[in-house]
């Protein structure tokens, strides 16, 4: 591995991954060292019009002993080729490799033995149906699920004609531009150059959004109607959102304090559906990415993350003991008001 763009001790590797229609196709591994020789690792998994640069995720993690990993995925971030349509898919499984590969090296190459799987808004969701796929390999022994993508943010209206109607013409057109607007109050409240405390690459992760595709509108539909029929995940799974969503439109100061890309209430919705050991954490005053969050929000993220960790992937845990039998439970744990 070499220096990652975020320099020391972020490190980061290509991973090549073949071809498909519009060419050469790779993933990027990112690699942060814990202080001490662990066997534990996280792997972390970004959302859509996303990559990874929270390196104060990756710094929890390490200062509990956890070696951190973040793969951008193909055609995002720093995976994104010139000639690719960027952050684009035609089915979700796409990705799978790219999630396979990164485990090959954390446990094969690396020794890790314990392995958490963290993933946010549309990583979120792919991570889920990669985990329920993946279930007999055993290759994660718990999931953290920062927002996860698990309904589309529209209208009733709009989910039973409209959003069918542009998914079903991606089937023949599936590069075609839909005429929907992304808000940009989320972008505008967590980067510096507007009203955010938070740097990164607009090129990567345009405060705009990248237009959205009827093909992978399409993708992203059948991901979510998997979820709906029942996922069986069978290792414990912690899922956190907001304790409420931004109103529609322009930019406000309260997009600082709540989710201003996803219902929250569809988040809790179908969280019990993911799995047979599932908890659900809201936190109040929080935005999409909890962890870019004002600081005392990410404080009760890191805190509630700690002590599920510790709850559910003990130091000294194996698979077999973290994987946990039984009905779906979903757990509501509410913070704040």
């Amino acid at each position: 591995m070499e220096t990652d763009l975020l320099g020391p001790p972020f490190e980061a590797e290509t991973l090549e991954l073949g071809r498909d229609d519009e060419g050469p196709v790779i993933a990027t591994l990112v690699r942060r060292r814990a202080e001490s020789p662990t066997d534990r690792a996280v792997l972390y998994v970004h959302g859509y019009v996303d990559y990874f640069f929270q390196t104060h995720l990756a710094d929890y993690f390490a200062t509990r002993g956890w070696d951190f990993y973040a793969v951008d995925l193909r055609k995002h971030g720093r995976s994104l080729l010139p000639h690719q349509t960027p952050n684009f898919c035609l089915d979700l499984r796409e990705y799978y490799p790219d999630l396979d590969a990164a485990i090959d090296r954390i446990r094969n190459r690396d020794g890790h033995q314990t392995v958490m799987l963290a993933a946010h808004s549309t990583g979120g969701l792919t991570a889920s149906l990669w985990a329920h796929d993946r279930r007999h390999d055993r290759v994660v022994n718990g999931i953290f699920l920062n927002s996860p993508f698990l309904a589309l943010n529209a209208s009733p209206l709009m989910r039973v004609t409209v959003a069918p109607a542009f998914a079903l013409s991606g089937r023949w057109w599936p590069y075609r531009t839909l005429p929907i607007d992304g808000s940009q109050a989320y972008g505008r409240s967590i980067h510096t150059d507007w009203d955010g405390e938070w740097d990164f690459n607009l090129d990567w992760k345009p405060v705009p959004g990248f237009r959205i595709r009827a093909g992978w509108l399409r993708a992203v539909r059948a991901g979510q109607s998997r979820v709906r029929a029942g996922l069986a995940i069978e290792v414990p799974i912690l899922v956190a959102c907001s304790a409420r969503s931004f109103r529609r439109g322009p930019y406000s100061p309260a997009a600082h304090y709540a989710d201003a890309v996803l219902n929250v209430a569809d988040i809790a919705r179908w969280t019990p559906y993911l799995g047979r050991h599932v908890t659900l954490v809201r936190l109040d005053g929080g935005v999409h990415d909890l962890a870019l969050s004002a600081a005392p929000v990410r404080a009760q993220l890191f805190d509630t993350l700690g002590e599920w960790m510790d709850a559910y992937l003990p130091r000294d845990s194996a698979f077999e003991s973290s994987a946990r039998a039984g009905k779906t439970t979903a757990q509501e744990v509410g913070l704040g008001s």
